[in-house]
């Protein structure tokens, strides 16, 4: 895999990582289009998350300093504010069924999970999910706030995009507005559950790459591919973030609708 291939799988991750649209979908679909074989693809892939990871640190830092700061306050005895202690928990909780699924599903999810046709498919499922939360959004009058069990239903749905195609911040937002929390609150509540996940799959699989070594072109190519993923991700952070303030899912849905035809017409 040469540089450009690299550069642009990293933006493609960086873009699609946060908007609901699915980057293992996609990155599946550009490595069609690009005509690459790479042995290692989820382990590149995790480590352009591990670069987009380093974007939801930067954007979120002050939450998730806040989130560490009540957890050692906690750890350590001292009292903390109930508020924090729930969004704490939430995300606590909420990582536990990805983590469990993600490891039960490993081996799943190098080999058949990573079929265009299963893209496809996954695509128009994630689509449906994201319509049926809109409608079922606008029927909530008064919004509700975070709580654990909903940090835990939310974790459930953020499951769903171990199965590319279906798109963790699309499954995540989705899971938020069918619990009755504001288009808002559940958007940064996806981006702050992504984090622990992100990192640590991304960690797992920078340690796989680290112990069956890398050539200093790969190496490169790594390090360029994820410098890009972080621009880029920061920036699809910032216009979701301030998107979904005044709209709602409905032209991801119609977007992801378009190119599960499209593929079907190209692939």
């Amino acid at each position: 895999m040469d540089i450009f291939s690299s550069i642009m799988l990293g933006i493609v991750q960086g873009l699609t990582e946060f908007l609901p649209i699915s980057s293992s979908g996609h990155l599946i679909i550009a490595r069609d289009l690009l005509g690459l074989e790479l042995q290692n693809s989820l382990a590149f892939d995790a480590v352009l998350q591990l670069a987009t990871t380093l974007a939801v640190l930067v954007y979120f830092w002050k939450d998730l300093w806040g989130i560490f700061f009540t957890f050692c306050r906690w750890v350590s005895g001292k009292s903390v504010e109930k508020k924090e202690k729930v969004m704490l928990l939430a995300v606590i909780f909420g990582t536990i069924p990805a983590v469990i699924l993600g490891l039960l599903l490993e081996s799943a999810m190098e080999t058949i999970f990573r079929n265009t046709n299963l893209v496809v498919l996954t695509l128009v499922l994630g689509a449906l999910v994201m319509w049926l939360a809109e409608k079922f959004a606008k029927q909530i009058k008064e919004k509700r706030e975070i709580s654990v069990k909903k940090g835990f239903w939310i974790g459930c749905f953020q499951s769903l995009a171990l199965i590319p195609g279906m798109s963790r911040s699309g499954m995540t937002i989705s899971g938020g507005l069918f619990l009755g929390l504001s288009r808002e609150m559940a958007t940064r509540f996806a981006f702050i559950m992504a984090f622990p996940i992100l990192f640590g799959s991304g960690m797992k699989k920078l340690l796989d790459l680290g112990m069956n070594g890398l050539s200093g072109s790969a190496g490169l190519n790594l390090f360029l591919g994820s410098l890009a993923s972080f621009a880029v991700g920061l920036l699809a952070i910032s216009f979701l973030i301030k998107f979904l303030k005044k709209n709602t899912l409905q032209v991801f849905v119609i977007y992801r609708l378009v190119l599960a035809i499209l593929i079907l017409i190209l692939l």
